[in-house]
């Protein structure tokens, strides 16, 4: 069966004073109809990584790849317009943090409408319903009087269920959540992903969820990928994260507190140089 998405040897370098830098260096993987997480610490290339898939980088980033396709549609060589028609409508992006992604001059249904408007060509009294509609599968209850409050009047969980739910109404076919629970306490990131387990075993969706937590990620997805400066050094199914054999996810790992465990200090990650360019165990 043909993967949803393939990337092999994913490339992203910038300029600087000092000469080019690659933030992310030969990054592959291929997706099915499944959960993928992206782990790693702050600076390894989760993100950028999620945003090539959509060709979202910034000006000055130089995207280089043997294959980045989605669905059979080569993304490197897609057109603005054809780009413009899977952005949305078949691939979404879920952000970590609603405050910095909804407008905060509209309300909060009318831009789950304008996405369902725009990608669905609905018109606006359809627009309408399936924006309720969606408000109320990601479990926002009274979602009539939800729909017509701004950003501003909404809880911090509210609004990621509001994002989640502006994303999934053009019933993508892949969802990429960028740290989408990171900014939530512990009751409501449960109930997030509850949500987004659901609505991806619904719909038959992909998920590309990164995170910088390695518990929440064993439990919730099914493979996962382990990033560091820029590159994956290791890749395990979900389940079996404990058993990681690199030497820097065993760092990870070892660093994370335990209800059970009666060490004084949690242990610093040693790097060793070899990690940035040597192949994974």
């Amino acid at each position: 069966m043909t993967p949803l998405l393939e990337v092999e040897d994913l490339r992203i370098t910038f300029p600087t004073p000092t000469g080019p830098f690659q933030a992310v260096r030969g990054v592959s993987f291929a997706l099915g109809r499944e959960r993928l997480g992206i782990v790693g610490e702050s600076g390894s290339g989760k993100s950028l990584t999620g945003r090539a898939i959509l060709r979202l980088l910034p000006p000055s980033a130089r995207l280089e790849a043997k294959r980045l396709a989605f669905a059979g549609t080569d993304l490197l060589t897609a057109s603005p317009r054809a780009l413009r028609g899977i952005r949305g409508a078949r691939i979404s992006l879920v952000l970590q943090d609603p405050k910095y992604s909804l407008n905060p001059v509209m309300t909060v249904g009318a831009q789950i409408a304008e996405a369902a408007r725009i990608h669905g060509r609905l018109s606006a009294r359809e627009a309408r319903e399936r924006a309720l509609a969606m408000l109320e599968a990601v479990r926002i209850r009274d979602p009539a009087r939800v729909f017509g409050l701004y950003p501003h009047e909404v809880s911090g969980g509210m609004g990621q269920r509001i994002m989640i739910a502006m994303m999934l109404v053009p019933e993508p076919d892949l969802l990429i959540a960028d740290e989408p629970t990171s900014a939530l306490d512990v009751t409501v990131q449960m109930q997030v992903l509850a949500i987004l387990d659901d609505l991806v075993a619904r719909r038959g969706m992909g998920l590309i969820f990164i995170s910088h937590d390695l518990d929440l990620v064993a439990s919730f997805c099914d493979r996962v990928l382990v990033m560091y400066a820029g590159r994956v050094v290791e890749e395990r199914a979900a389940r079996d994260l404990a058993g990681a054999t690199h030497p820097y996810t065993q760092g990870l790992l070892r660093s994370l507190p335990r209800l059970d465990d009666d060490r004084a200090e949690l242990p610093v990650l040693s790097r060793d140089p070899a990690w940035r360019e040597g192949p994974a165990p």
